[in-house]
């Protein structure tokens, strides 16, 4: 049984998010701070974590949760910038007030099929001198480290996979997150696109690695080791 916590400081949020987890066989765990959850996290598979939380917010616990957990944060309809920001720290997808239960389930279970599927995934890749060991998940390019969160380095897997090839918005959410422009804006790709640059490139302004190929998508360019 999959174990998902819950950080709402909502109490019925909690309870009802709770009830149609559990009807879908989900073990719920309930925390309504971050300093009460920070326990709980350890022992969880997937963490639903609100973004306004009494005392530290969502986002501070997401920036210490580092990748260990999958993240579906919950967010306002009008935070934008928020909802930004926990992609940038890792996130791994998110859910606007007011929400269905039934969308928050289905995207717990989303996630996790992702995860499962990147944990099976664990061959070394390598594209010139960059190199990606799934089952420590650790990147390198050369000698020189790169601190990726968890969905950077399934983004950049993925990619490198398939080196020169083109894979539009639509089919990276479908690959790396399991989902779809139906459920997911794509500018959740855009923006782990710009962070990726930020971390591999020498020039993230004007990339040689990581291409836009304009009305397309994204493509991992070969270059030499």
């Amino acid at each position: 049984m999959k174990r998902v916590l819950i950080v709402d400081d909502e109490p019925m949020v909690r309870e009802v998010l709770a009830t149609y987890l559990g009807r879908e066989g989900f073990e719920a765990v309930e925390a309504g701070d971050a300093h009460s959850a920070r326990s709980l996290v350890p022992e969880a598979d997937l963490v639903v974590l609100d973004v306004m939380l009494p005392g530290s917010s969502g986002l501070d616990l997401l920036r210490e949760i580092q990748g260990s957990v999958p993240v579906i944060m919950l967010t306002a309809l009008t935070e934008e910038t928020d909802r930004v920001l926990g992609l940038e720290l890792g996130a791994d997808d998110y859910v606007t007030k007011p929400f269905s239960p039934r969308e928050v389930v289905a995207r717990v279970k989303s996630v996790l099929r992702r995860s499962a599927r990147v944990a099976t995934a664990s061959d070394p890749v390598e594209v010139g001198d960059l190199r990606l060991d799934p089952a420590s998940r650790r990147a390198a390019i050369g000698e020189r480290p790169i601190d990726l969160t968890a969905k950077e380095f399934d983004l950049l897997r993925f990619l490198a996979a398939a080196p020169g090839q083109v894979f539009s918005r639509a089919q990276l959410l479908e690959h790396v997150w399991d989902s779809s422009p139906e459920w997911q804006d794509p500018a959740t790709v855009t923006v782990h696109i710009g962070r990726l640059r930020s971390k591999i490139e020498d020039d993230p302004t004007h990339p040689t690695r990581l291409h836009t190929v304009w009305g397309v998508g994204y493509k991992l360019e070969p270059w030499p080791a």
